[in-house]
Order: structure tokens, then sequence, then C-alpha cells
């Protein structure tokens, strides 16, 4: 069985809403940030050297990074669900967005929100951060246009993957600038999956 190391306000939420959307069995090992530093805990690296999560174990096999681990389980417990067949550009297009999540879109969302608390010292990073915010969201509304997510009318794990990226955006700005976007996360976030998802893992602060 699948186990998931659930680190709470973190990016594993993710992996527990996949796993609930093909209604794949699992278990969660919780473990919590640091209250002082919001450091992961140093148990995490007893699964995983990096000390990261999300991480998932099954069978003697310890599996890292959130792209890496949709794409197990999709192909492993999927059965042909919540991907597009490999045979076709769409399936290209799913392969982009699992991997812009976390290669691209995430990194200017963080410097936004790591730079709107650190004042002048950081000011040029800051303005270079909204120009890039703006690019990426901007490319992500655009093609969200006309449709229900990002490859159609179908959910597909990489709904998932870049889920993270337009809730961070509810952080860090005001995402109703970017409606298509907007509107794609309120979709997300109100499938029962989803909900289960927080339900057993616990809450997130950008679940809103």
């Amino acid at each position: 069985m699948i186990v998931v190391h659930h680190l709470n306000e973190s990016r594993s939420h993710r992996i527990l809403w996949l796993l609930e959307e093909l209604q794949v069995p699992y278990e969660i090992v919780f473990y919590q940030r640091d209250a002082r530093t919001n450091l992961a805990p140093v148990e995490l690296r007893e699964i995983h050297p990096l000390g990261k999560s999300p991480v998932i174990t099954e069978g003697g096999r310890v599996i890292a990074e959130s792209a890496a681990i949709i794409d197990y389980i999709v192909r492993r417990h999927g059965d042909g669900r919540l991907e597009p067949d490999p045979a076709t550009e769409l399936y290209d297009d799913y392969v982009q967005w699992l991997h812009y999540a976390e290669g691209s879109a995430v990194l200017p969302l963080v410097m936004k929100s790591l730079t709107s608390h650190v004042g002048r010292v950081l000011a040029p990073l800051g303005r270079q951060a909204d120009s890039e915010v703006a690019l990426h969201l901007g490319f992500i509304n655009e093609s969200l246009a006309g449709r229900d997510f990002l490859l159609g009318d179908e959910l597909t794990a990489a709904d998932v993957q870049m889920s993270f990226v337009g809730e961070l955006a509810g952080a860090v700005i005001d995402r109703s600038a970017y409606p298509n976007l907007d509107a794609w996360c309120r979709r997300l976030q109100a499938r029962p999956a989803y909900q289960a998802a927080l339900v057993r893992g616990g809450p997130s602060r950008l679940a809103r």
C-alpha cells in the first residue's frame, strides 16, 4: 500500500487529493513543521535524504518530488485515468504542465511571497518577481480560457500538480485579476476528492 509522508501545510496535499480522485487506498504518516522555524522535522530525512515532503513509499520504493510521485501513481494505479493517451499530442501538453508547475511557475510566486516581507532592501528583486508573476499567471489564465481544466473538459493529474501554483497565487496576490485561473482553482477545491483529502490530511491555509 502507498504510504504518504505528509507534512502539514505543504505540497503533499496534492498527493492525497490525487489518491482520493483515483480511489487508491493509502496510509498517512503525519509530520509537523517546527513552530519557530517552519521547517520540516529531521525525521523526514529518515525516509528520504533531502527531508522534504511530499514523499511516498510503497513496497520498498521511496519516491520524492511532486511530479515524479504523481507520474508514478497515475502510471501504476491510475488504469488510464487522469491522463491523456500517451500516443496523443495532448499527452505532450499534459507532461509540460506536470513539470511547468515546479520548474518555472512556482518560483516567481515564492519570490513574491518572500520579498513582500523584507522592504526596500530587496525592492528590485520584488519588482522582478511582480513581472514574472504576471507573466506566468497571465499564461495560465489564457490557457484556461474557454475550458474547465488545463487540457479541456476533464480533470487530469496536470490540474492536480498545477493546483499549488494557483493556490499560492491566491495567497500572495489578488487572484481575481486572473478570472479564468481563479475560477479553475475554486472548481478544483470544490471537488469531493479535494475536500476528502483535507479531511484526512488536515486543513491547508491555501485552500481558500
